[in-house]
């Protein structure tokens, strides 16, 4: 079994600030003064020297409201929704295939406030009421 390390895996570091002769002497890889010179010295993550940072010149991205807003449907396009006796979310699904994660409906178009007294769910609403 070889437990050797292998060929050029490890390097010898760097010592700065061991004298001119070492080639790392005088400001010690530093650069001149100033504070990035001194020590203790800790640049904020993103700095670019005063330029405006990459992550605030980008736009925001990622948010989901909490509010869930209500999928409409234009009652003068699907014709089958003013035939219903009863306007509820299932009824709604039979005659018009909606996704199994919309909760709350809202009745859109010239007629649609026509079908408030047929509307028996909560979660059903017309518009001009809330």
């Amino acid at each position: 079994m070889n437990l050797q390390k292998a060929a050029g895996s490890t390097h010898k570091t760097k010592r700065i600030g061991r004298g001119q002769g070492s080639g790392m002497g005088k400001t010690s890889t530093k650069g001149g003064k100033g504070q990035t010179a001194r020590k203790g010295y800790n640049e904020k993550r993103g700095f670019e020297g005063g330029q405006q940072p990459l992550q605030r010149r980008l736009p925001k991205v990622g948010f989901s409201s909490k509010i869930e807003k209500p999928y409409a449907i234009n009652v003068e396009k699907i014709v089958a929704i003013k035939d219903l006796k009863e306007i509820t979310l299932d009824s709604i699904k039979s005659v018009h295939k909606i996704s199994k994660s919309i909760k709350k409906i809202k009745l859109i178009g010239k007629s649609a406030k026509d079908l408030a007294s047929k509307i028996k769910d909560e979660n059903i609403s017309v518009t001009g009421s809330k």
